[in-house]
């Protein structure tokens, strides 16, 4: 009876410790569970006695547990008794993980929008982890094949494409790279528009067609001098008002809606699923390409239209002669935009030369993209008069900005003759040869001789294409856009001691040689059989990107092969 007592005394006790220690559990169940387990605990202990009462036992201690829960909870037990602890379900392990993943989703923090502008007014200036757009997978092939994998948004249009991959690059950003759609087993390839979208444009091709990135100068060539693309021969309104259209209003009539300009002219046709190639008068409007089937006729009743512009695409045959037995060189092809790309729904024409296909082409993007084309080529204008009031315009060889100047005075002035500039050119060449002399003379401070830097100092630029053949130059310049002042440089064939210049002027590639000559133990370079000499053959490009000397017109635009 005496130790049933002491654990009576010792139950009180450690019961009012647990009321002051009752602040340090958050949960009232857990606490409870936790009284539960003792009083089973003395329960058990009690027992080990003959004489206990184990009935008053149990009800005095269900007596205290009720009173203790109602002091931490408020609520009172129910009077049936202990409830007991219930077996817990598990979870699987599926719900456990998908459990697991929202909460770390739910709990990724949201990240700020950089163009809050670009947004609509309904629209969250945060993006969330769920709504950001899913990529899409585009590979793009440099000239020296290889490819590139770019994820893009599916609204990424061909110009902001350029724009990445200009800024990957570390390229020269003038406004002049292009994305072409290329096909290797047809032979066809076209430059896209700029506001063109990638994605759609990718899923017309086929598996065998890629994309190419490349310049382009002749994209927009025909806003500034539209006349050299559009030969008045072939404008049949030109011819009726007696060649008084000035060029602005030339192009005016193209991008207008209301007029109707018309290109006419001799092309070569390739019957369908024939080999053999006729010659028709043809005549492109806004509606479509024709043919007359008789004569010249522009009868409504002899014209049979060939392709619509709505729903085609205009392409280049790289490989017409070979591939197609084309009778000329400067083939072209209409494609429909949604076909698959077999041979049978291709429309092959031929012209005569370079600027009756270069006609045809450009007049087909007028009259289907229209002012579209007038605004593309305006943007990135707009953006560099833009950029000009934040930062120093930086200055471009391309533009033909550049203009001899004179130093001599205390303030510069601009040489407007080209005779005296022609003279200045050759008093700063001589002024060159003597601070060269001097410095061999004295010692120079590099590793490498004078004669040997200046014999390697330009395989560096982008302008050298090093030990390529006549036929690949040509290649390089008609897929660069054939616009005048367009160049590259390259190591003859025939001298291994001299270099070309190859230059496009009016739509023609023509070669010069440049041979080295030797004066007072030096090496020089010579474009005019030694008449102006030039140290190193970057002196001879600056020269004639200022000059147009014995050129038919200055250098501007060189042709740069950029890898990826």
């Amino acid at each position: 009876m005496i130790h049933f007592l002491s654990l009576m005394l010792f139950e009180t006790y450690f019961l009012k410790s647990i009321l002051q220690l009752k602040r340090w559990y958050s949960s009232c169940e857990g606490f409870r569970l936790f009284c539960v387990t003792f009083h089973c605990v003395v329960c058990s202990s009690a027992l080990l006695e003959d004489d206990v009462d184990l009935e008053a036992l149990v009800n005095d201690m269900n007596s205290s547990l009720e009173s203790l829960y109602s002091t931490c909870s408020g609520h009172h037990l129910p009077q049936t008794g202990l409830r007991r602890s219930q077996p817990m379900h598990i979870l699987a392990v599926r719900r456990l993980q998908e459990e697991e993943q929202q909460l770390r989703t739910s709990s990724l923090p949201a990240i700020p929008n950089p163009f809050p502008e670009l947004c609509s007014p309904a629209s969250s200036p945060v993006l969330s982890p769920g709504s950001l757009p899913p990529g899409e997978i585009v590979k793009i092939f440099s000239e020296d094949g290889i490819g590139k994998v770019v994820e893009i948004p599916a609204d990424m249009t061909a110009r902001d494409l350029c724009q990445l991959l200009v800024y990957k690059s570390h390229c020269v950003d003038d406004n002049s790279w292009a994305l072409v759609e290329h096909h290797p087993l047809l032979g066809l390839e076209r430059c896209l528009e700029d506001h063109e979208l990638v994605v759609q444009v990718q899923a017309s091709m086929t598996s065998d067609s890629r994309f190419l990135f490349r310049k382009n100068y002749a994209k927009y060539e025909f806003f500034r001098s539209p006349l050299t693309f559009f030969p008045e021969h072939m404008v049949a309104w030109c011819q009726e008002t007696n060649h008084t259209i000035p060029p602005s209003q030339l192009l005016k009539n193209f991008l207008a809606t209301s007029s109707c300009p018309e290109i006419q002219g001799y092309l070569y046709v390739k019957d369908f699923g024939r080999k053999s190639w006729k010659k028709v008068y043809m005549f492109l409007r806004r509606s479509g390409i024709y043919c007359s089937t008789k004569g010249t006729s522009k009868e409504p009743r002899h014209l049979q239209l060939l392709a619509d512009l709505e729903d085609s695409n205009i392409f280049t045959v790289i490989t017409g002669k070979k591939q197609h037995g084309a009778p000329t060189d400067y083939g072209f092809c209409i494609k429909p935009s949604k076909g698959r790309g077999e041979l049978k729904e291709l429309r092959m024409l031929c012209a005569e030369d370079e600027q009756g296909r270069t006609c045809w082409m450009t007049a087909f993007r007028l009259f289907k993209y229209g002012i579209v084309l007038y605004q593309n080529y305006k943007i990135p204008q707009q953006r560099k008069t833009l950029l000009s009031h934040f930062s120093a315009p930086v200055r471009s060889v391309s533009e033909n900005s550049l203009v001899a100047m004179d130093f001599s005075g205390r303030i510069g002035r601009v040489i407007d003759n080209p005779v005296e500039a022609q003279s200045a050119a050759m008093e700063e060449g001589h002024a060159w040869r003597k601070r060269s002399h001097r410095m061999n003379i004295l010692g120079s401070h590099s590793p490498l001789h004078h004669s040997s830097l200046s014999s390697v100092i330009h395989i560096a630029q982008l302008w050298f294409h090093g030990r390529i053949t006549r036929e690949e130059s040509h290649r390089i310049i008609h897929q660069q856009g054939q616009v005048d002042g367009l160049f590259l440089l390259r190591v003859s064939q025939s001298n291994p001691k001299a270099f070309v210049l190859t230059l496009c002027h009016h739509q023609k590639i023509k070669h010069f040689q440049i041979l080295p000559c030797e004066e007072d133990g030096q090496v020089f370079f010579s474009l005019d059989d030694g008449a102006t000499k030039f140290t190193d053959l970057i002196q001879l490009v600056e020269f004639y990107q200022l000059n147009r000397g014995v050129l038919p017109c200055k250098l501007k635009h060189p042709c740069t092969v950029v890898a990826l």
